[in-house]
């Protein structure tokens, strides 16, 4: 009964030893997520507005709460972008939508997937736009149209 006891115990604590560190990761999970959406939002932030002066981020069409990051699988991540257009009829946030995504899929360092949608109830076609902003080949066919890849490469570009 004693030898049983001891190995019991012996057991228990390797099993505690072994799961201490893939604890401390799953602790560390949400810091990581949030340094990830801290790096796509440094990216995005800067992007110009296509009518305006101004920087996503000046215009709070952008801001860090709007991006979310999660891990899908080891060293691969869903980045979510929730944007906000400055009026609900923006006849620009295709525009916005299309020039977050070719930021991102251009600049982002790590292994991702892309989701881009405007913010629930700030547009008044927001399902159209997000479709059209989610759709492969209807980015691609957008960035075929030279006038709207000169746009597109303005609003990207980074400020001296």
């Amino acid at each position: 009964m004693e030898r049983l006891s001891g190995l019991l115990s012996w057991t228990l604590s390797r099993v505690l030893w072994l799961s201490g560190p893939s604890e401390q990761g799953a602790a560390r999970q949400p810091q990581i997520m949030e340094e990830k959406a801290l790096e796509v939002y440094d990216l995005i932030r800067t992007i110009r507005d296509p009518e305006k002066p101004n920087t996503l981020e000046e215009l709070e069409v952008v801001t860090e709460s709007c991006v979310e990051v999660q891990e899908m699988h080891d060293e691969d991540y869903l980045v979510i972008i929730k944007f906000t257009p400055t009026v609900p009829h923006c006849s620009l946030a295709t525009l916005i939508g299309l020039c977050l995504r070719v930021k991102l899929q251009r600049c982002l360092p790590f292994k991702h997937k892309l989701e881009i949608y405007i913010s629930e109830g700030t547009h008044s076609t927001e399902e159209d736009i997000n479709k059209q902003i989610n759709d492969k080949e209807r980015v691609a066919a957008a960035m075929e149209n030279p006038n709207l890849r000169e746009i597109v490469e303005q609003c990207v570009l980074e400020p001296d």
